[in-house]
C-alpha cells in the first residue's frame, strides 16, 4: 500500500480547520488503497487555530500537527511540512479551502499514470477582486517572460509530488524560497490539472496586497536574471546613443553652430537620466537583499513543538 501525506500551512485558520479536515477524511475513505496521513503547520497563530487542531490530532492519529515559534510566511511553512514528510507521494494546499480535497483524487489517477509533479492550473478565481485577478495575471505573464517559461501560468501550490520530487526541493537549501517556483524549476514529469478556486470557506485573507507584492518580487529575483540583464542592455544601448548624439552635435556645431539654447531638454533628459539611475539602483538593491538573506544562512523556519509524530 502506498502512503500519501498532506502537508497544509495554517495561520489563522480557525473557522477552516474543523471543515477542512472533515473534507480531508472524506477523501481519506474514498481512497482506501492508499495510506494517508495530514501533516498540519501551525504557523505562529494568533487565533485558537492552535487549540483546534491539538484536538483533532487528539480525536484523530491520522493528523500530525507541526507548530512553528512565529509565522514564516507560507512557503516557510510548505518548507517545514516538508522537511517532516517520508511518504511515498506528497500534497501540499491551502487551509483556507480555496485548494478543494475534493480534487486530490484526481491528482491520484494522474499520479498512476506516471505523471510525477501535478499541479492545479486555475481557471477562475471565484470570489476575489478584479485587481487580485489583474496581479495575478501580470504576475505570471512577468514571471513566465524572464523565466521563459519556467513558471507556468496560474500554476497553484496545490500539488501532489512523487517522493523523488519533494526530496530534490527538500534538499535544496536556499533561504529565498519560492516554492511554486522551485518545484517548477525541478521538472519531472509535470502536468497540470484544471480547477476552479473558490471563496474562502471563512475567516479574511491573510495575504495583504504588499505581502503579495513582496512574494511575486522574491519569485521573480529569485528565478530570473533577466533583469540585470537588462541594466546590461540598457546601458549599452544609452551609451551608443549618447556616442552617436555626440557626433551628431559636434557636426551641427560646425556647420550651423549651436541651434538652441535646450534648457528644458537638458533638464528632461537629466531628470530621465536620475530616474533610470533610480531604478537600476532598485534592481540592483533587490538582488543584493536576496544574496544577503543567503550569507546569513538562517534557518527557513523553528519549530515549537509537535503532536502525533
Amino acid at each position: 500500500m502506498k502512503s500519501v501525506a498532506i502537508v497544509i500551512p495554517a495561520y489563522n485558520e480557525e473557522a477552516c480547520v474543523d471543515e477542512l479536515t472533515s473534507r480531508l477524511k472524506a477523501v481519506f475513505d474514498s481512497e482506501a488503497a492508499y495510506e494517508w496521513s495530514a501533516l498540519i503547520v501551525e504557523n505562529g497563530s494568533t487565533d485558537h487555530t492552535w487549540e483546534k487542531l491539538k484536538a483533532i490530532s487528539e480525536k484523530n492519529s491520522q493528523f500530525k500537527i507541526l507548530k512553528l515559534s512565529r509565522n514564516f510566511r507560507m512557503d516557510g511553512g510548505i518548507t517545514a511540512g516538508l522537511e517532516f514528510v517520508d511518504s511515498d507521494a506528497c500534497v501540499l494546499m491551502t487551509a483556507d479551502l480555496q485548494d478543494p480535497p475534493e480534487l486530490i483524487p484526481a491528482f491520484l489517477r494522474k499520479w498512476e499514470e506516471g505523471y510525477e509533479n501535478i499541479y492545479g492550473l486555475v481557471q477562475e478565481r471565484q470570489g476575489s477582486s478584479f485587481l487580485r485577478r489583474f496581479n495575478s495575471r501580470l504576475f505570471y505573464k512577468i514571471a513566465g517572460s524572464l523565466s521563459d517559461g519556467g513558471i507556468p501560468a496560474n500554476a497553484s501550490d496545490f500539488r501532489l509530488v512523487d517522493r523523488k520530487v519533494y526530496e530534490t526541493v527538500r534538499g535544496m537549501t536556499e533561504r529565498n524560497r519560492f516554492v511554486r517556483g522551485l518545484f517548477a524549476w525541478v521538472g519531472f514529469n509535470s502536468v497540470g490539472v484544471p480547477m476552479n478556486r473558490p471563496p474562502r470557506f471563512a475567516g479574511v485573507s491573510n495575504a495583504s496586497s504588499m505581502k503579495v507584492v513582496e512574494l511575486a518580487l522574491k519569485g521573480i529575483f529569485a528565478h530570473s536574471y533577466k533583469p540585470l540583464r537588462f541594466i546590461s542592455a540598457f546601458g549599452l544601448v544609452l551609451s551608443s546613443l549618447s556616442l552617436l548624439a555626440m557626433v551628431l552635435l559636434a557636426i551641427l556645431w560646425f556647420f550651423v553652430g549651436v541651434p538652441f539654447a535646450g534648457f528644458g531638454s537638458i533638464i528632461a533628459l537629466i531628470l530621465f537620466g536620475l530616474g533610470m539611475q533610480a531604478l537600476m539602483l532598485g534592481i540592483v538593491s533587490e538582488y543584493l537583499g536576496l544574496v544577503y538573506e543567503e550569507v546569513k544562512g538562517r534557518p527557513n523556519f523553528v519549530v515549537s513543538e509537535k503532536i502525533g509524530f
